[in-house]
C-alpha cells in the first residue's frame, strides 16, 4: 500500500510539472504567433532563437537520466552552455530612434591608418597563413611623362610608313605617263609627293597622301591678283590672270583652253582632269600590275583615288599646283560661284620653318605637332584644327616662348591650348606667313563652340585630350 501512494505520487508529481510545461508552451506558442506583428521580422526571430534556447533547456530537465551513463551530468551541463551563448550571441532588436538622434551621424569616421600599421582591428593579428602584403606607394604620372609616354603610341606601323609611298609613288608614276601620252600638249611638271607622312608628321595611320601636279605656266603670259582685290576680298586666294592677249593672242599658251574670263579656272582644269581620271584611265590594269585595287572617286569634288591592299588602305587627293612669284598655289576653289580661284598653301613654308626651328635649339616643336595632330585626329570634334591651324600656332608661340626643351614639353603643350581657346573666343587665327589671312575664316560658329568648349575643359585638365 505505501509503495503504491509512492508511486501514486510520483505520477501526480510528474502530471503537476507536465501541465506547468504544456502552459509554458502554449504561451510561447501564442508569442510566436503574434512576434511578427508586435515585434517584427528581426524581432521575432530574436524572440524565436530565446525560446528555442528555452526549450532545449526544460526538456533536458524533465527528460529522465541515464544513471548509468557517468558522462550524462557532464553533456548536460555543456549543452547548457551552448545554449547560454546562444542566447548571448542572439542579436539585439534594433531600439526605437529618438527624434533628436536622427541627427547625429550613423557611422563613426574611420580612423585613418597610419603608414605601416596593419589594416586589422586592433588587438587582432593577421590570420596564419594569410600572405603579407607590402603596400607599394601609388605613382602619379606627371603630364610631362604622359605626354612622352603619349608620344611613343602616334607611330604610323612600320607597314604602312614604308608601303603606302611605295605604292603611290609607283601610281604617280603611271599617272604621269598617262597624261604625257593623253594629253602631251599640256606641259605638266615632274609630279610628286606630298604630307606630313613624308615629314616624318603623320601619325596613327598612314591613310592619306597627296599627290602635286605642276602646272608650268610662262611667266610672260600670265600674272598674280590677290583675291583681297576681287569681289571675295579674302588674302588666302589669288587669281592668276592671262596678259597681254594683244601681242599674244589665245592659243599662245597651252592652258589657254582653260581660261574663263581672262583667268586661269582652277574648276575648268579639276572637271578635265576629273573626266580623265574615272573615263579614261584603266585603273583595274594599273591596279593589277601594282598588286591592289584602285578606285576614282566619282562623286567628290576633289581629285580622289582610293586604293585598298591587301595590307592597307589609303586615298590619294591630286592637286594642280602653280608655283609663281614665291607663291605656291593649289586648284582648290572655295564653294561658290566663284571657279576662278587658286587657294595660297604655306605647308611647305610651315614644314620647313618648324623644322630650322628645332634644329636651331634642339627644340621639341615637332613633337609637339606631332602629339596635337594626333588628339585633333581622336577627336572628332577637333579635326578641322589638325595640320595647317596647330602649325601657325606653334610657329606664333615660337616667338614669344624660346624654352622648347624637351624638359619644357608640358608648359609648351598647356601653352598652345591656352592660345588655342584665346583664338576661338575671338574666332581669329592670324597666318603666320600672311598676318591679313584669318585661319579660322571658314569655320562655322558652331564648331567654333564646339572646338572651344572641350580645349577650355582640356586646359584644366589636359589628360582629357590623351585618352
Amino acid at each position: 500500500m505505501a509503495a503504491f501512494w509512492q508511486q501514486r505520487g510520483r505520477r501526480q508529481e510528474n502530471g503537476g510539472l507536465g501541465s506547468v510545461i504544456d502552459g509554458l508552451g502554449s504561451v510561447f506558442d501564442v508569442l510566436l504567433a503574434n512576434a511578427r506583428l508586435v515585434l517584427g521580422v528581426s524581432g521575432a526571430a530574436v524572440l524565436a532563437i530565446a525560446t528555442l534556447a528555452v526549450k532545449r533547456l526544460i526538456d533536458r530537465a524533465t527528460s529522465p537520466r541515464d544513471e548509468g551513463d557517468p558522462k550524462a551530468e557532464q553533456k548536460s551541463l555543456e549543452e547548457s552552455w551552448q545554449d547560454l551563448a546562444l542566447i548571448k550571441t542572439t542579436p539585439k532588436p534594433p531600439k526605437k530612434q529618438r527624434r533628436e538622434d536622427l541627427s547625429e551621424p550613423l557611422l563613426s569616421p574611420a580612423r585613418p591608418l597610419v603608414p605601416g600599421e596593419a589594416a586589422y582591428p586592433r588587438g587582432c593579428s593577421a590570420p596564419l597563413g594569410a600572405p603579407q602584403v607590402t603596400s607599394s606607394p601609388v605613382r602619379c604620372l606627371t603630364l610631362q611623362e604622359k605626354l612622352l609616354s603619349h608620344s611613343s603610341q602616334l607611330a604610323v606601323p612600320e607597314i604602312q610608313a614604308s608601303l603606302v609611298p611605295q605604292l603611290a609613288r609607283s601610281i604617280c608614276t603611271q599617272l604621269q605617263n598617262f597624261l604625257r601620252s593623253k594629253c602631251p600638249e599640256l606641259p605638266f611638271g615632274r609630279f610628286f609627293l606630298s604630307g606630313a607622312l613624308l615629314d616624318g608628321l603623320e601619325v596613327l595611320a598612314a591613310d592619306h597622301i597627296h599627290l602635286m601636279l605642276p602646272v608650268v605656266l610662262d611667266a610672260g603670259l600670265w600674272s598674280l591678283i590677290s583675291g583681297e582685290d576681287t569681289v571675295v576680298r579674302n588674302p588666302q586666294y589669288w587669281m592668276i590672270r592671262r596678259i597681254d592677249l594683244g601681242y599674244f593672242p589665245r592659243g599662245c599658251s597651252p592652258w589657254d583652253r582653260f581660261i574663263v574670263g581672262r583667268y586661269l579656272s582652277s574648276s575648268v582644269l579639276n572637271e578635265t582632269l576629273h573626266k580623265l581620271l574615272v573615263a579614261s584611265i584603266n585603273w583595274p590594269a594599273i591596279g593589277g600590275l601594282l598588286g591592289c585595287a584602285i578606285h576614282p572617286v566619282v562623286a567628290s569634288r576633289e581629285l580622289k583615288l582610293e586604293v585598298k591592299h591587301d595590307q592597307v588602305e589609303m586615298s590619294i587627293t591630286l592637286f594642280p599646283v602653280v608655283e609663281m612669284e614665291n607663291k605656291v598655289l593649289l586648284a582648290v576653289p572655295p564653294e561658290g560661284l566663284v571657279e576662278n580661284l587658286w587657294l595660297e598653301s604655306f605647308y611647305r613654308a610651315e614644314v620647313s620653318r618648324v623644322k630650322k626651328l628645332d634644329a636651331g635649339d634642339s627644340g621639341v616643336r615637332q613633337l609637339c605637332l606631332r602629339i596635337l595632330n594626333g588628339v585633333c585626329k581622336s577627336q572628332p570634334s577637333l579635326h578641322k584644327l589638325g595640320g595647317s591651324p596647330m602649325t601657325h600656332i606653334i610657329l606664333h608661340l615660337s616667338d614669344t616662348a624660346s624654352d622648347w626643351a624637351e624638359e619644357s614639353l608640358a608648359d609648351r603643350f598647356q601653352q598652345v591650348l591656352e592660345e588655342l581657346v584665346a583664338s576661338l573666343e575671338k574666332g581669329v587665327l592670324l597666318s603666320y606667313f600672311n598676318p591679313k589671312i584669318n585661319l579660322f575664316s571658314g569655320l562655322l560658329e558652331e564648331e567654333i563652340d564646339e572646338m572651344g568648349f572641350v580645349l577650355y575643359r582640356a586646359i584644366s585638365e589636359p589628360e582629357l585630350l590623351l585618352k
